[in-house]
Order: C-alpha cells, then sequence, then structure tokens
C-alpha cells in the first residue's frame, strides 16, 4: 500500500484499506531533527530554564503520522 499524500493537520482522504471517506487522525512524532535541535539548545543555553524540552512541545519540529480513523491503517507521514 503506497502512502497518501498528506499535510501537517488532518486531511480528507479515502483510505486506501477500508475505502472510506475519512478526516485522518494524526499522532505528532519525534524524528532525529527533533532531538538534534534539543541538544543544540541545550547545549548553546546550558539548559536554562528547561528549554531544551521546547522541541518536543512545538508541532513544528516533530512529523505528523496519519491513521485512519476507522481501521487504524496508517495512511502516510508529513515530514518536518
Amino acid at each position: 500500500m503506497n502512502p497518501v499524500p498528506v499535510g501537517p493537520k488532518p486531511c480528507p482522504v479515502v483510505c486506501p484499506s477500508c475505502k472510506a471517506t475519512i478526516i485522518t487522525n494524526v499522532e505528532k512524532k519525534a524524528t532525529v531533527k527533533t532531538h538534534l535541535m534539543a541538544f543544540l539548545i541545550c547545549s548553546f543555553m546550558c539548559g536554562i530554564l528547561g528549554c531544551s524540552c521546547l522541541p518536543y512541545c512545538m508541532d513544528s519540529c516533530r512529523n505528523a503520522d496519519h491513521y485512519c480513523p476507522n481501521c487504524q491503517a496508517y495512511l502516510g507521514t508529513y515530514k518536518r
């Protein structure tokens, strides 16, 4: 099954698995880039006020994995 083209937010698609017209469920996942940004912030800011946690709290630093709400099939990932 080929991934469906998706964006950063839930989007309407026809699920290739169950053939239903749905709005995707989105799960935000940390990536290697997220961990690298946290490490760089921690290194340069000396961990001031927990700033190194910011990339884990920001959607712009995490990928968006899309799933079908009916059959939970993986539909695709919007990569940051």
